[in-house]
């Protein structure tokens, strides 16, 4: 099988769970070598306390045909990161690809509050988590990335610019925090540009995480049962199909015309012809525009 990343170095900060593992692996089944960050490991969890590990991460990378190095980093700390691009630095001499999908503060987040009822302290933490550790990131790996020209930066969110352009996001730091990731991949695209580097800002549409799964009560073998609970639950997807997202965009010579763009995995997957582990190509924004925000029966015809 063709393995068009073979030989390239990419670097996945946030991928111990979620989107951010299945990137990496996705990235490792195209053949690159992964670096794999995150605050959870076999030593120790990260204050969201889940099972999942960056050591797990890095197994399944290469299990995927990839090359996988797990690497515990926190992300707001300067140092951890500058010593995190200095091995890169010292083990490859190159990065091809960074991917900032930090986050981390799903049990921060307060929905349908204004922002004199919401916790300050967890709400200002909420910023530093989705916006600090990806310019922190950028900061000190950058350079490594425009050591070669032809550099890609995918800065992961929740929602297209267009779609949080009209849609308030049910929490002021959550609302900022997604707004914000989508500018940092257009600011990075214009300091990119003379590197002949590109950036994309990337969404996700109803993933179903670990957590996901969980909150909903099933598993990825019987996940439709869900839809008890929601019927829009049916539009979901897994976190391999953002991740094969990735590494198209990683493998396509022409992915400067995406650069500056905020783009879905599903508008990429009509791009690129990939799918979802079930064969199909969820379109999970344009669902949420069409079917849930206009109050319509849910009915996933035509969109997956």
């Amino acid at each position: 099988m063709t393995k068009p990343l073979t030989g390239k170095i990419a670097l996945v900060a946030g991928a111990t769970r979620g989107a951010g593992r299945q990137i990496a692996v996705q990235l490792g089944a195209a053949g690159a070598t992964v670096y794999a960050t995150g605050r959870s490991s076999r030593a120790g969890r990260s204050e969201l306390d889940r099972p999942e590990t960056i050591e797990e991460t890095a197994e399944l990378v290469t299990a995927a045909g990839g090359e996988g190095h797990a690497v515990v980093v926190d992300h707001l700390v300067p140092e951890q990161v500058r010593d995190l691009a200095a091995r890169i630095d010292a083990e490859q001499g190159r990065l091809d690809v960074l991917v900032n999908d930090i986050w981390g503060a799903d049990p921060l987040v307060t929905w349908h509050e204004p922002v004199w009822k919401q916790p300050l302290d967890a709400g200002l933490r909420t910023l530093r988590l989705a916006v600090d550790t990806h310019v922190i990131t950028s900061h000190f790996v950058l350079p490594l990335l425009i050591r070669r020209p032809g550099g890609l930066v995918v800065e992961m969110g929740d929602g297209t610019k267009a779609y949080n352009d009209d849609n308030y996001r049910l929490s002021v730091f959550y609302d900022l925090a997604k707004v914000s990731v989508n500018r940092l991949a257009f600011a990075w695209s214009h300091e990119l540009k003379p590197h002949d580097g590109t950036a994309v800002a990337l969404t996700p549409g109803w993933i179903r995480s670990e957590a996901m799964l969980e909150h909903f009560g099933v598993t990825e073998e019987n996940w439709r049962d869900g839809a008890a609970k929601d019927p829009h639950f049916l539009i979901s997807e897994t976190p391999a199909f953002v991740g094969r997202a990735v590494a198209a965009l990683a493998a396509d010579e022409e992915r400067a015309r995406w650069s500056g763009h905020s783009v879905s995995a599903g508008e990429l997957s009509q791009a690129y012809g990939f799918t979802d582990v079930d064969g199909s190509r969820p379109d999970a924004f344009r669902y949420i525009r069409e079917v849930v925000d206009a109050g319509r029966q849910a009915d996933v015809t035509g969109y997956r």
